[in-house]
């Protein structure tokens, strides 16, 4: 980072968006991200660095990242510490601001961090960090781990975020023009802006609010990412107010946040003018959970640049200048030849196949298919299913040779995700010999854009309807590799069956329990087939996924409707 841009001082001249996020992807090597809401969270912000929207971010700073996986002989996940220095990549800030946890004094600092961009002016990114000597050592490790520890643990990350990111922008000089939190690990802020713009006691008629909710609920933004009512935030108020204190009026807080306990979606939900899912279908999912609220669909985007391997970027540049900046020139992409189409591919093919080799020993055939499995392990994921039918399986791949490659982290407390994991080394042991099969270990951004543009198909089997929406096959199009997919999340937007991919099974709620044998059945009977028989048509499908998929499903769109509808409003 030079020296010129090394300074807050260089961003604090015009109004900004603040976006929360508990969790930002701004370099593959800098574990400040789990999986898809880091990683998305990145790919809004270089957007927003690459067409002008003026921006800053908070998220913590995450000292020893998420973790580093490694697998044991029996195929065992196994969590390894993940340390980075942030003075290696950012420059310390000059401020630091103070809070009381837990009856303690706790002062919070942090670290500048500039997403450059090859045509704007950068978006500066704060890292919150408690690790400071004044601070009580159980204090120092509020922002070390990213999602560890207990359920107070994470109450303290989330008022650090939150109540201190709005504190430490207005110790910063910024000039704010609304906030924007990336699901609900920030709502905190909604509370520290209430506090902020109370009126005062004097004048008060009997029974009137001191708190300005028009106003808070004027500058903030929401975008909600969870699909089921279980996995939002929930704290108990008596062990909140342990931590944190009395917030506000405790009646105040909980008609905003629930009355049993202290709902982090809700409170977000009642203070926000502008509420968004994204996907279409997500959003219809988000208002049934919660009635009564507007809840709008801004579909994910990926950025272009970041997600499209060195072959397709010369391509591209070749014969859709400008692609960068304005990704629906992909539309065009059906100019491209298909020779020039096929070899960039094949080029990402083997260099997938490569890195799969140094990792893992097994040894992948250029001249065979490759189905590319990658996404957080979870139960949901359902990352098994095509496992289902082994026997089925086999008789396929000995009509139409497949291989496989996966990847994937279980979060450290999720037993059935870590048990998925095992699962999957079993079937790579009992495919042996028939179906060439590995499974990656260290799952990052280098590697999953390896997979995404290295698999001749990227596929997705989430139970419906908990995928809220899935950016990976959004990453693969931008490779030319078409997604087979459940109708769920943005797919139910971005399948045209045989022209941008292929659906797993329908789109009733009842299709969950048959989406195996439709698996099956779509590979032997469609896709396959296409893929040995006919590589012109095969070819089709690729520039159907670039110029249907890729020209849409991106960062730079998805950023323009967030500017226009809930920045701009």
């Amino acid at each position: 980072m030079s020296e010129a841009a090394s300074k807050t001082e260089n961003f604090t001249h015009k109004p900004r968006v603040a976006y929360f996020s508990m969790e930002i992807a701004m370099e593959s090597d800098i574990p400040t991200y789990s999986g898809g809401l880091g990683v998305l969270a990145g790919d809004t912000l270089r957007a927003a660095a690459d067409i002008g929207v003026p921006m800053v971010a908070v998220t913590l700073v995450s000292r020893a990242g998420y973790f580093r996986q490694a697998i044991d002989p029996q195929g065992r996940q196994v969590e390894l510490a993940d340390d980075w220095d942030p003075a290696r990549y950012a420059k310390r800030l000059q401020a630091t601001v103070a809070m009381e946890l837990e009856d303690r004094q706790v002062w919070v600092g942090g670290w500048l961090y500039v997403l450059n961009s090859w045509v704007g002016d950068g978006v500066p990114i704060l890292l919150l960090d408690t690790d400071l000597p004044v601070n009580d050592p159980r204090d120092r490790e509020i922002t070390r781990y990213l999602y560890g520890g207990d359920e107070a643990y994470r109450i303290k990350q989330e008022v650090v975020l939150g109540v201190g990111g709005v504190a430490m922008l207005q110790a910063l000089g910024f000039k704010l023009m609304g906030y924007h939190m990336n699901e609900g690990h920030s709502a905190f802020l909604t509370l520290a802006l209430l506090r902020r713009y109370a009126h005062p006691s004097e004048g008060l008629r009997p029974g009137e609010s001191p708190y300005d909710l028009p106003r808070v609920r004027e500058l903030c933004t929401f975008t909600t990412h969870t699909p089921v009512e279980a996995g939002h935030d929930k704290f108990d108020y008596d062990l909140v107010r342990r931590i944190y204190g009395d917030m506000l009026d405790p009646g105040m807080v909980k008609l905003l946040a629930g009355e049993d306990k202290l709902n982090m979606t809700r409170l977000a939900l009642n203070l926000s003018e502008y509420v968004n899912g994204v996907a279409k279908r997500h959003a219809e999912t988000s208002r049934q959970i919660f009635p009564g609220y507007a809840v709008h669909a801004v579909t994910n985007g990926v950025h272009a640049s970041t997600w499209t391997s060195t072959p397709f970027s010369r391509v591209y540049d070749q014969h859709v200048p400008g692609w960068c900046h304005e990704p629906e020139l992909l539309t065009r992409a059906d100019r491209i030849p298909d020779d020039v189409l096929w070899a960039a591919h094949q080029e990402s093919k083997q260099a997938l196949i490569d890195r799969v080799r140094e990792l893992t020993g097994v040894s992948l055939n250029a001249d065979q298919p490759i189905l590319g499995f990658a996404r957080r392990m979870t139960a949901y994921k359902r990352a098994d299913l095509m496992f289902s039918d082994l026997e089925r399986l086999k008789d396929i791949a000995r009509k139409f040779p497949i291989q496989i490659v996966m990847a994937g982290k279980a979060h450290p407390n999720d037993t059935a995700g870590k048990q998925l994991i095992e699962t999957l080394h079993a079937r790579i042991r009992e495919l042996a010999g028939e179906i060439p099969m590995a499974f990656v270990p260290g799952y990052n951004m280098a590697l999953a854009l390896l997979m995404v543009s290295g698999s001749d198909l990227w596929l997705n089997t989430p139970l419906r309807p908990l995928e809220a929406s899935g950016t990976s096959g959004m990453k693969a199009a931008f490779n030319g590799v078409p997604q087979f997919s459940v109708l769920d999340g943005w797919w139910v937007e971005g399948c045209l069956e045989g022209v941008t991919g292929w659906a797993v099974g329908d789109d009733s709620p009842t299709a969950n329990g048959h989406d195996a044998m439709a698996l099956y059945d779509k590979l032997e009977q469609v896709i396959l087939p296409l893929w040995y028989g006919d590589r012109p048509a095969w070819t089709a499908v690729m520039k159907g996924a670039i110029s249907r998929n890729a020209a849409y499903f991106n960062s730079h769109r998805m950023m323009r409707r967030y500017a226009t509808e809930a920045y701009l409003r």
